[in-house]
């Protein structure tokens, strides 16, 4: 491919979810990276334009630097359908349902593929209830955030309730999950390949915004550290999770390992992050793709067949 192939494009970043900050530096980053391979790439943030604002950019492609709400849900994936323009990442389908925790839960169930338990809370949940059905600890997380802003882990049932509200803080609907307790995976998927699986280690033993973002106490085990069988069957069990969501492009699939050394799958990220501390870089990397190559990869899928 040459850098003129791709005509105009436009770099979508920033938007007005509770990832807006990380989403900036994501997308400050893809901008960059597109720049220094000669393509004509502009930025532009939706919260100060909308789509009229895009549109009077006329772009050829968009690239999808958005996190959250309103980037990451289908509804910019639709807006962007309707005005015929050709985007990175997963279509409106599987971007809506992989934003939705519990719906992607349900449906990775329904093929019998392996994720913790759940149960959906409200104001008026029987907490005991729940810790009965799903023991303690137990992770309380809102349905529809990504980058783990409104999660804690539960140590008994008075802080229940306590971690409801906080999650909900963050969105009207609220689940609490099964904790797995054991080693933290997570797996990135470029196209058709499934690049090296990353084990993140943290020292304060949760992998939350901190830990994604500010901290550089985090490790991330590349290998991972797993037998040649066990890495190859995670990279498997991932490819199938993301495609029983419709995912397409390029995502990234979290996972928990137990001690009996058994898979659970966790959640879809549709357009993960790429700052630098983000994981599907440094997968990219280790396979010998370097932060440029990446983008172009990512960028070359608006090129192929639309989205269904």
């Amino acid at each position: 491919m040459t850098a003129s192939a791709y005509g105009r494009v436009a770099v979508l970043y920033g938007g007005r979810s509770a990832e807006r900050e990380v989403s900036l530096k994501s997308g400050a980053a893809v901008l960059a990276a597109l720049e220094r391979q000669g393509v004509e790439a502009v930025g532009y943030d939706p919260a100060e334009g909308g789509l009229t604002g895009l549109e009077a950019l006329a772009p050829d492609r968009v690239f999808i630097a958005l996190h959250g709400r309103g980037g990451e849900d289908g509804t910019l994936q639709g807006a962007l359908e309707l005005l015929g323009l050709p985007y990175t990442g997963s279509g409106v389908l599987a971007s809506a349902l992989g934003m939705d925790k519990q719906r992607t839960k349900l449906v990775w169930q329904a093929l019998g593929l392996p994720t913790p338990a759940a149960r959906m809370l409200d104001a008026r949940s029987d907490w005991d209830g729940v810790v009965a059905a799903l023991g303690l600890p137990l992770i309380v997380k809102p349905v529809h955030e990504g980058s783990t802003l409104g999660i804690s882990i539960v140590d008994s049932r008075e802080a229940l309730e306590a971690a409801y509200h906080e999650a909900a803080r963050f969105d009207a609907r609220v689940m609490a999950e099964r904790f797995v307790a054991g080693e933290e995976y997570t797996v990135s998927l470029l196209g058709d390949a499934i690049l090296p699986a990353i084990r993140v280690e943290v020292p304060g033993g949760f992998y939350d915004y901190e830990a994604k973002y500010v901290s550089n106490d985090t490790r991330y085990h590349l290998p991972c550290g797993l037998a040649p069988a066990d890495e190859a069957a995670l990279g498997a069990l991932c490819r199938e999770a993301f495609a029983a969501i419709g995912g397409e492009g390029w995502g990234r699939v979290d996972v928990m390992r137990d001690a009996d050394g058994d898979f659970w799958l966790l959640e879809v990220n549709t357009v993960p992050g790429m700052t630098d501390h983000s994981l599907v870089p440094q997968a990219a990397a280790h396979a010998g793709l370097d932060f440029e190559a990446l983008v172009l990869r990512i960028l070359d899928t608006t090129l192929a067949t639309p989205h269904p």
